[in-house]
Parts: structure tokens; sequence; C-alpha cells
């Protein structure tokens, strides 16, 4: 059994329905060998790092950068999971109020120091609020943990 760890900032409904999107899509019915286990950023830790097969992490855009909450994560999970989990298939999906460029650049630098692996580019939902946002998300959840139980990644 893989577990694939789900990291987001959820200050939101909105970003709130974006997680359970992401939730949904990797515990789809079909996949039998993957357990999903859901976290805030000020929840999660390195020991979830260290456990887990893949992480799929979630943000909001905030001044151009990634949420707070993201940021003390990797601040709290950095040096505790450098050397264990270099190669860690991860993903990305960023809810942008405008570009989301900014957050998109500090997540993949503090990514590439980690050595993590991303299975596809960051997912950034831009501007106001689409109904098209959560399918999205679901469909990165469904692909990383597909990826994941079928040893794509």
């Amino acid at each position: 059994m893989k577990q694939l760890l789900i990291v987001a900032h959820t200050p939101s409904p909105n970003t709130q329905a974006l997680c359970d999107a992401a939730h949904r899509g990797a515990t789809y019915p079909e996949l039998e060998n993957v357990r999903c286990v859901v976290k805030t950023p000020f929840e999660a830790g390195p020991d979830d790092v260290l456990a887990c097969d893949g992480i799929l992490l979630g943000t909001t855009e905030n001044l151009g950068y990634m949420s707070g909450a993201l940021k003390d994560f990797f601040d709290r999970s950095y040096y505790g999971v450098i050397e264990a989990q270099q190669g860690l298939p991860c993903a990305l999906y960023i809810r942008a109020g405008l570009d989301g460029t900014g957050t998109q650049r500090a997540v993949e630098s503090i990514v590439t120091g980690l050595r993590w692996r991303w299975v596809q580019p960051p997912l950034i939902l831009r501007g106001d609020w689409q109904d098209d946002f959560a399918p999205q998300v679901e469909e990165l959840g469904l692909y990383l943990a597909f990826s994941m139980e079928s040893g794509i990644v």
C-alpha cells in the first residue's frame, strides 16, 4: 500500500473545495493500493513526509508568494526529510487571484532543494473562481495517485 500525502492550505470555502476535490481524485474507487492522508500545512510535518510515497501540495497565492502556512510547513520539514525523501513524486496546485508565477517559482525553488520529482507542471488556477477549478484539481489528485499505484512514478 502506497501513501499519498495532501498538504493543502484551505482558508476559504473555495480552497477547501479544491482540497476536497484533490482527495476525491486520490481516493477514486478503482485505486486499491493508495492510501490518502490530508493535512493542513500547520498539521503536517517531517514525519508525515517521511511516511508518504508521494505528496500533493495546495496553496493560495499571497502577495505573489505561497501561503505562510505552506512556507511554515517547508521550514519545519525541510532538513528532516531532505536526505530520506529525494525523488519523492510531487504535484502542486495554486489558487491564484493574480498570475501565480511568483508562488510557483517559490515552491519550485524549495522542491528543487529537496530534490523531489515533479509528476507534471504546477496547476495554476488563476483569476476569479471558476466552476472548472475543482475538477482540474480532482484530476491532478487522481493522476498522482494512479501514477503511484501503477509504478509510473
